[in-house]
């Protein structure tokens, strides 16, 4: 290894600067700074850090994932329904609706459609065939 010295009175020029070579001994003793095992020290202690900070970021979104509620993810019920449709008062399309006693077409047309259960009430009616339900039968809501 070399390095080069300027001087300010030496017969050697380069484009006309100055140049004295100096040998591998006088670089070792002018430089500075932390040594190269330090160095190497303080690179690894910053990748542990890293790597604590990405296992901490990973386990914090684990956790939030896991905090939240199944239906947030699609998760179904037992009935075969999205546990948010489910435990909603209307009935959708595609749900398979047990009649309770007390129950007729129009009050199911209702909770199928409250805006507007005239057309709800017509399909429920071609579905079943029939304008009278019996209770415990299974009605698949159109």
């Amino acid at each position: 290894m070399a390095a080069v010295e300027l001087l300010e009175t030496f017969p050697l020029e380069v484009a006309g600067v100055p140049l004295r070579l100096v040998g591998a001994a006088e670089v070792w003793r002018v430089r500075q700074g932390p040594s190269l095992a330090q160095r190497r020290n303080a690179r690894a202690n910053a990748r542990t850090r890293r790597n604590r900070l990405a296992l901490g970021a990973v386990v914090a979104a684990a956790i939030a994932v896991l905090s939240m509620p199944g239906h947030v993810f699609g998760a179904t019920g037992a009935a075969g329904v999205s546990s948010d449709v489910a435990g909603g008062s209307t009935l959708a399309a595609g749900m398979n609706y047990v009649v309770q006693p007390g129950d007729t077409v129009a009050s199911i047309a209702r909770e199928i459609n409250p805006a507007d259960p005239s057309l709800a009430r017509t399909l429920l009616v071609r579905e079943l065939g029939s304008a009278v339900v019996v209770p415990g039968e299974h009605v698949l809501v159109p």
